[in-house]
């Protein structure tokens, strides 16, 4: 396969529009690139993470299936989405000015590197990853 982008486009199927664009889009900072009609009913809503495309899925009428409760290690398949970030504590910090459930705190996983994990509106798991360089306090 000769891949044409350095970035990756993922979906994310949700119930309620305005919580996730709340959530993504003003909370996390995702750049709003245009939305769309969804083919079948409904609305795609296209944000930017450097490169990649992250959409924000509505279908018409909503799906009421959920992800497995319990977070990464719960269930197989796609779990989380990694955003990496250059300030852990300050996001952190936000989600939970947000009423955001934090359900890992910022933890080293390594010298210059943290991650912290927050559920979205749907309960899916999303990380944040900060690196520094090593040495570097974090």
């Amino acid at each position: 396969m000769g891949l044409t982008s350095t970035g990756v486009d993922i979906g994310i199927v949700v119930s309620d529009g305005p919580a996730a664009l709340a959530f993504y889009r003003d909370l996390v900072g995702l750049t709003h690139a245009g939305d769309n009609p969804f083919p079948g009913g409904g609305t795609m809503h296209r944000l930017m993470a450097g490169e990649s495309m992250i959409k924000v899925v509505v279908p018409e009428p909503v799906v009421s299936a959920a992800p497995p409760a319990g977070g990464i290690d719960a269930g197989r398949g796609f779990r989380y989405i990694t955003f990496s970030v250059d300030d852990l504590d300050d996001l952190i910090d936000r989600c939970r000015a947000a009423s955001v459930p934090v359900t890992r705190e910022a933890t080293t996983m390594a010298p210059g590197v943290r991650i912290a994990l927050v559920s979205d509106p749907d309960g899916n798991t999303v990380e944040f990853l900060e690196m520094r360089p090593s040495g570097g306090a974090c």
